[in-house]
């Protein structure tokens, strides 16, 4: 299913209090594109979505960033796929990833949602076969705990590790757009071990 990516959601929650939680890396992922590529994100109330379009080395791609809360994240995706007529295949979804720890990123094609519910709600209103950007913000130790603790502020510590693997992640881009998944994938996973 390899299909060049068209489109970029970020997940996380909207609302400022929200914004430096570890819930909202994905986000933090599509902003940092957004600023290297000169997009400037605007709302729009047909997706209920901020959205804007980047020229990524020469392909276009929209980036978008669901305005529903996290786990209602589906909706505008899906709204968005159907109005530019995009194919699942073409979406890459950036997420937080508790089973990671701060300081890795991993590209992963399909599969379940893990207990991730932007994912689960993606997953039923476009079915699984997208292309996700894993970003590693670690596990509290106890399930119980995990969802005070991606909705908090990580330690700075932890914050920096996550926006350096950010910027990793959006310097393997282009590679993704020329030579594909397995290459990105290659560069990102060469990149944490140096």
């Amino acid at each position: 299913m390899s299909h060049a990516i068209e489109i970029i959601a970020g997940l996380g929650n909207p609302e400022e209090q929200h914004e430096r939680t570890l819930h909202n890396a994905g986000f933090w992922f599509v902003d940092a594109l957004a600023r290297k590529y000169g997009g400037v994100f605007r709302y729009e109330k047909k997706f209920d979505a901020e959205y804007c379009r980047i020229n990524l080395r020469g392909d276009d791609v929209w980036l978008v960033k669901p305005q529903s809360f996290m786990n209602l994240s589906g909706g505008p995706i899906r709204s968005m796929l159907d109005y530019y007529r995009l194919r699942v295949s073409e979406l890459l979804v950036a997420h937080d990833e508790i089973d990671l720890p701060p300081g890795t990123t991993r590209f992963k094609e399909g599969g379940g949602h893990g207990g991730h519910n932007g994912l689960r709600d993606i997953i039923r209103h476009c079915g699984p076969d997208f292309v996700r950007l894993r970003i590693g913000v670690g596990h509290p130790g106890e399930k119980s705990k995990v969802t005070s603790y991606v909705l908090k502020r990580g330690s700075s510590e932890v914050e920096s590790e996550i926006l350096k693997t950010v910027d990793e992640a959006v310097e393997v881009m282009p590679l993704l757009m020329d030579k594909g998944l397995n290459a990105a994938m290659k560069a990102l996973h060469t990149k944490e071990q140096s």
